[in-house]
């Protein structure tokens, strides 16, 4: 059985130095160096956003002949793969899902990405039509006009063995402030009306796309576990690979922290995944703010790194 090794990373667009103002290269190439550094390397690396271009994404770092923020990472991460006598090659997809404009230059854009190996055959992905699973009702109609949309995005892999994997990378909503349950939950993070169907429409489109059993979906919940949008997903089937890996339970879960915000640490980035794949370790997986972590420092989420075998 192959065995394959997936990332979930909340990037914070590149720009955790400036506190999410502005993208700089030095962020961006301290990224690439702790990804090329892994080893093994990774073979699928899931990122949550990233712009395409901006003023946000070329403030402080600017793009040389209109290259976007992925186009760039890309090309860092290679150098640094080169640079550390690594021979591995990534392909890039990018999933465009939202951009805020200042007259007619976008102020700044949201969207997914998803890097696999070039030695995957990918046989489908819908970078060109990411879903939509953005929840929009709302009675105040300047806010509605004013959400931002929320994706997922998919790409089907063939490992050279022969045996396919579906990926569904996603970033939910924050919890909306004008439901009672934001202000009566402590906790907030997953309580929100709007993120659960959120999670209702992203369960929904994985269960129509995937082909198998063989499947993960990961990304930035915005959801603590024990939360309504937790349990939902659980409860549907979906596997919380870390979570089930190490036997942790809910509270111990929230005590693990992914993100942190001033003296906040929450436990929002999760790697969900179906009965086709089983895990063998999540080495270079870190605490928020670990000290020798290797990704401390470099944005406001820490990644959840996983390696499975195919069944």
């Amino acid at each position: 059985m192959p065995d394959v090794r997936v990332i979930t990373y909340n990037v914070r667009y590149f720009g955790h130095g400036t506190r999410g103002i502005a993208s700089t290269a030095k962020s961006m190439e301290r990224i690439a160096g702790a990804l090329a550094g892994l080893d093994p390397l990774a073979d699928v690396i899931c990122l949550q956003e990233v712009e395409t271009t901006s003023l946000r994404s070329n403030l402080a770092h600017p793009a040389p002949d209109g290259e976007t923020q992925l186009e760039r990472l890309m090309a860092m991460l290679h150098r640094a793969l080169h640079a550390a006598g690594k021979r591995d090659s990534y392909e890039a997809y990018y999933f465009p899902a939202h951009a805020y404009k200042l007259s007619v230059a976008p102020l700044y854009t949201t969207g997914l990405a998803v890097i696999a190996k070039r030695d995957f055959r990918v046989s489908h992905h819908n970078a060109l039509e990411p879903h939509d699973i953005t929840h929009r009702r709302s009675r105040i109609h300047p806010v509605k006009k004013l959400k931002q949309t929320r994706i997922c995005a998919h790409l089907r892999v063939e490992h050279k063995s022969g045996l396919d994997l579906d990926i569904f990378n996603t970033h939910l909503s924050l919890p909306t402030t004008f439901s009672s349950a934001f202000w009566l939950e402590p906790r907030r993070m997953g309580w929100g009306p709007n993120q659960l169907e959120e999670a209702m429409n992203l369960a929904r489109f994985v269960t129509k796309e995937r082909k198998s059993e063989r499947f993960v979906v990961v990304g930035d919940f915005n959801a603590l576990p024990g939360s309504p949008v937790y349990r939902a997903l659980r409860e549907i089937g979906f596997k919380d690979a870390f979570a089930d890996f190490y036997r942790l339970d809910e509270e111990a879960l929230v005590k693990w922290p992914t993100a942190g915000f001033m003296n906040l640490r929450m436990h929002l980035d999760h790697m969900f995944c179906g009965g086709g794949v089983k895990w063998l370790d999540f080495e270079s997986t870190h605490r928020f703010g670990q000290r020798n972590g290797v990704f401390r420092g470099l944005s406001d989420h820490v990644p959840i790194v996983g390696r499975f075998q195919l069944r």
